[in-house]
């Protein structure tokens, strides 16, 4: 077999280790993570899912069995290739296990001395969803806690709330923590040790925004969608705007009803520009109706622009 042009010559081990992994890796896939993601199969109780990923994080004896086959191959292969994906930078190594419709499953560790070393960020996240964290080793770190007013239907974020600060919390070895990420944030600002962590993330019931918070004062910074399926509609949205698509006024109207805010003026934005003329009557009674103010606003404001 010719070697790969990436791959040393002196290496040859390392040009068969996918094909290695491949047998292993499916055989997890198929095996213990489709076992992992059947008990969280069709279940939109936010609750259960809860309970269900409770359990998972605080068994050892699941989590174990879970990882020791790929634990197992990589001491039998260095060059073994593990199936998840990962990220890394300087202070964060993240494992994706498990991403399911109820669930995402993963790992992280962080680095005690290059988080001790970085300066403290500037802001704080509140990503919109609910996390249940396993801290397996927690390094006595200490976590700096914010929280904030939820988003409702009629969020603005001119004169949004700030954020306000809660007193720190230093985190114990084999700690389960609930956060609410639609209204809370944090950050670890100091440990004595590296922290590894099991984390559930809850997907129904989220937020539909990710909000960012200033540390200093708790300011409202910027706003983000959090919403992959809104940000697949507005890319579709833009696509049929681009494609010239004036037979699509059904879509726009209908998705101009949308219950996220940010997606109804997205979908007015993309029908204005695609055929004005058609859009008008539903612009009108976005002024008039919108339950969001900055929509009524933007609206208000377009109006007389088109006309």
């Amino acid at each position: 077999m010719r070697a790969s042009p990436f791959v040393p010559a002196q290496y040859p081990e390392l040009a068969g280790a996918r094909r290695r992994s491949a047998s292993i890796n499916s055989e997890w896939l198929s095996g213990r993570i489709a076992a992992i993601a059947a008990q969280f199969a069709d279940i939109d109780n936010v609750e259960e899912i809860e309970r269900r990923a409770t359990a998972w994080l605080t068994d050892p004896c699941q989590v174990q069995a879970l990882l020791q086959p790929l634990i197992n191959a990589l001491a039998a292969d260095p060059w073994f290739e593990p199936p998840f994906k990962v990220s890394r930078d300087r202070l964060r190594t993240g494992i994706a296990l498990l991403d399911c419709p109820a669930v995402a499953l993963s790992v992280t560790t962080i680095c005690a001395a290059e988080l001790n070393r970085l300066p403290l960020p500037a802001t704080v996240v509140m990503p919109g969803r609910v996390t249940l964290t396993h801290y397996v080793r927690a390094g006595k770190a200490l976590m700096r806690r914010w929280r904030a007013a939820p988003a409702a239907r009629d969020f603005s974020a001119t004169g949004a709330a700030s954020a306000r600060e809660l007193s720190p919390h230093v985190l114990e070895d084999s700690a389960l923590i609930r956060q609410d990420g639609r209204t809370s944030g944090h950050l670890f600002v100091r440990a004595e040790g590296d922290i590894v962590a099991l984390t559930a993330t809850i997907k129904p019931s989220a937020a539909p925004l990710i909000r960012e918070y200033a540390i200093a004062d708790g300011s409202l910074v910027r706003v983000a969608c959090a919403d992959e399926a809104a940000s697949r509609i507005e890319m579709l949205l833009t696509f049929l705007r681009v494609s010239g698509r004036t037979d699509a006024s059904a879509i726009f109207d209908s998705t101009s009803r949308h219950p996220a805010f940010h997606l109804r003026w997205s979908a007015m934005r993309e029908w204005l520009m695609l055929d004005g003329y058609t859009a008008r009557t539903r612009l009108a009674e976005m002024c008039a109706h919108d339950a969001n103010a900055e929509v009524r606003a933007a609206a208000a404001a377009t109006l007389p622009l088109l006309d």
